[in-house]
């Protein structure tokens, strides 16, 4: 069984930075698709980013620029880093991981999920 555990949210200013990490165990995901999702109350989960199991990445439009996925093969899971925080960027974010190695945008093509970490951007 796997299990995916987010780290690293927390509270930001408005143009700020955070870093959000992902730890898999019960199975080795680094040549599998793994995404980042998000949600914000009273909303439907949406893509924020994916990396696919031959590393390519792929970002949503609203954050393109300012976050950056990538491979942490050392906990067997992915980092997106965030930078230029906007009051809109403020959710849950969700680690995501697929049982195959292409990258998917959809909520309901990834097979295992995190708890979530909540975000928040305020000044």
């Amino acid at each position: 069984q796997v299990q995916l555990v987010e780290s690293g949210g927390g509270l930001a200013q408005p143009g700020g930075s955070l870093r959000l990490s992902c730890a898999a165990s019960g199975r080795t995901l680094s040549s599998r698709a793994m995404a980042w999702f998000r949600q914000a109350p009273g909303e439907q989960r949406e893509f924020v980013a994916a990396t696919s199991g031959g590393g390519y990445t792929y970002y949503a439009g609203a954050v393109k620029g300012r976050f950056t996925i990538s491979r942490d093969n050392s906990k067997n899971g992915v980092d997106l880093r965030m930078d230029s925080l906007r009051p809109e960027d403020t959710a849950v974010y969700y680690c995501a991981g697929r049982s195959r190695a292409d990258l998917r945008t959809t909520p309901e093509m990834y097979d295992y999920w995190g708890q979530g970490t909540q975000v928040t951007v305020s000044s």
